[in-house]
């Protein structure tokens, strides 16, 4: 079947719409604030092949990265020949899945006419699974909850009661997390149901045609784009703090004709600290990397991972295996994109991304003032690393993709007041292009009895960079009672007591002597920039604009 360019960007736009479909579905029908306000969450389409053909907009891109090797392994564990309409596959394997047990991974294979055309994934982080809870505290994985093997949640139709009871019996909060593992099965039952709909729409009985078209369009731009840049090997690492020092991750990256390598040798040793990477997830930001200074405008999909390769030494930790603990993961793996970046860099230097703040991860544990239990997570970021030609926005995650919950709703979950909420000045990274700026927040505890708190962050040590003569951004902090706190431990929070995060700028790209005193009027006018920042940072621009604000 030959598919003309112009139908085939229609069908790849309906697949996609049908992901965001599926998406949105999912968020109206959880229970938890990770998914409904902040998005940590994916939606994704694969061919009878299991490919990956088609996410949803928002999809965080560590999931979709880990993604195809998950449904492999799913599919391997119940082969396809063993499924039957109305069946739901689900694991939570670090190894399987996302890196950490907190993610559930729901696998749902779609029928036609008795056989199997394609499957529907959903991941979302839990609200909780049970264990210490989610933080970076444990020593191995088995302290850090249920793991559950790739297990048939849902036999033709009708729920696995017994697996549902172990959960809800292991967990703080069984309402949220029972609520959003089946917001995961509806929102599949929706895909399937708007696929089929497509098909019969265009009268097809197969989609493998169609996937075969998307996916070689794909992997045809990258292998494109990577042919362009210059055989050879480069090399870069990176500092980031660990337990009771620094870490560090090194990549040795290689091009080669139309395909890329990253091995992670020099990379330091895995530690009994829940902040190891399996190497799923660090592939999954190789990927990313890569993908943002090749082909960023297209549409994800299985065509983006062929070409790139990945190897690292077992058990450092970007190849950590059982039992390490995993359970912070992203505070490392987060940072193999910009590792990735240092490495693009020395061939593109025009197209990388200064570094970024990133994510910040708070997990709240205890109760409400009503009595009823509470643990869920409150996201917040530094800014965005700035570009050739582009400021990095303020407060943005990077690489993450994910959304800060609602001041209202937070209180209104957590029984905490939300005492400050406000953009840092001069945090940004000084350059042509300045970084994005930080936040101050000040929380309160407020629901009268105490608080487990746990922290999940970087960039205390360790500044976001900037490129082409870009300077860094400022660092983060995290304070308990105005005392500063490791970004990864955990604590108790008295009634009364605050937690500020003080989060970190993005890094700047380009000589900050080189900024337009236009665009530094602009900061100063919006407060992004302070006068004594401007006759810092900018003595050039600001001796232009008279000294003055």
């Amino acid at each position: 079947m030959s598919i003309d360019p112009v139908s085939l960007g229609i069908i790849w736009d309906r697949l996609i719409a049908i992901t965001d479909e599926t998406l949105s579905t999912l968020v109206r029908t959880s229970f938890s604030t990770n998914v409904r306000e902040s998005y940590d969450l994916s939606c994704m389409l694969f061919d009878a092949e299991g490919r990956s053909i088609a996410q949803g907009t928002y999809s965080v891109p560590s999931f979709t990265g880990t993604a195809p090797e998950t449904v492999r392994m799913m599919l391997a564990a119940h082969p396809p020949e063993t499924l039957r309409d109305g069946d739901v596959l689900a694991t939570n394997d670090p190894w399987i899945g996302t890196g950490h047990l907190y993610d559930i991974n729901v696998l749902r294979p779609v029928f036609r006419n008795g056989r199997i055309i394609a499957y529907s994934l959903s991941i979302t982080h839990l609200p909780d699974i049970g264990g210490l809870g989610f933080s970076a505290t444990a020593r191995q994985v088995y302290e850090e909850g249920l793991r559950l093997p790739v297990l048939k949640l849902v036999h033709e139709g009708e729920p696995d009661t017994l697996v549902f009871d172990i959960i809800r019996t292991n967990v703080r909060v069984p309402e949220q997390t029972i609520g959003d593992i089946h917001a995961n099965i509806a929102c599949n039952e929706v895909a399937a149901r708007l696929l089929l709909e497509f098909m019969d729409e265009y009268g097809l009985e197969s989609l493998q045609p169609v996937a075969d078209a998307i996916i070689a369009q794909t992997e045809k731009g990258l292998r494109s784009a990577l042919s362009a840049m210059p055989d050879g090997t480069w090399q870069h690492a990176i500092d980031i703090e660990g337990a009771d020092g620094p870490l560090r991750l090194a990549v040795t990256m290689t091009i080669d004709g139309d395909t890329l390598h990253a091995d992670f040798t020099g990379t330091s040793p895995a530690i009994p600290m829940g902040i190891n990477v399996p190497i799923n997830y660090a592939k999954a930001f190789v990927v990313y990397a890569v993908k943002c200074v090749t082909t960023p405008a297209t549409p994800n999909n299985i065509g983006a991972v062929l070409p790139i390769s990945v190897s690292a030494p077992e058990n450092c930790l970007l190849n950590a295996k059982a039992p390490f603990p995993t359970g912070g993961r992203h505070v490392i793996g987060h940072f193999v994109a910009p590792l990735m970046m240092g490495a693009l860099a020395q061939v593109v230097p025009d197209l990388v991304q200064a570094d970024s703040g990133m994510l910040s991860l708070v997990n709240i544990q205890g109760l409400r003032p009503d009595g009823r239990g509470v643990s869920s997570i409150y996201f917040s970021c530094g800014g965005y690393g700035a570009l050739k030609g582009l400021d990095g926005a303020p407060t943005t995650p990077s690489p993450s993709n994910m959304t800060g919950t609602p001041v209202e709703v937070w209180e209104e979950i957590s029984g905490m007041t939300v005492l400050r909420k406000a953009l840092r000045p001069d945090s940004g990274g000084p350059g042509q292009y300045r970084g994005g700026l930080g936040q101050d927040i000040v929380l309160r505890n407020d629901t009268g009895s105490e608080l487990t708190i746990s922290c999940l962050s970087g960039r205390t040590e360790f500044p976001a960079l900037g490129y082409s003569g870009g300077r860094p951004g400022a660092l983060r902090a995290v304070l308990i009672d105005g005392r500063a706190v490791h970004p990864k431990g955990r604590y108790f929070l008295a009634p009364g007591g605050t937690l500020t995060l003080v989060e970190p700028g993005g890094g700047g790209f380009g000589d900050p002597a080189l900024r337009s005193p236009q665009a530094l009027a602009t900061d100063l006018a919006a407060g992004h920039v302070s006068r004594e920042g401007a006759a810092r940072d900018y003595p050039e621009a600001f001796a232009e604009l008279g000294g003055r604000g």
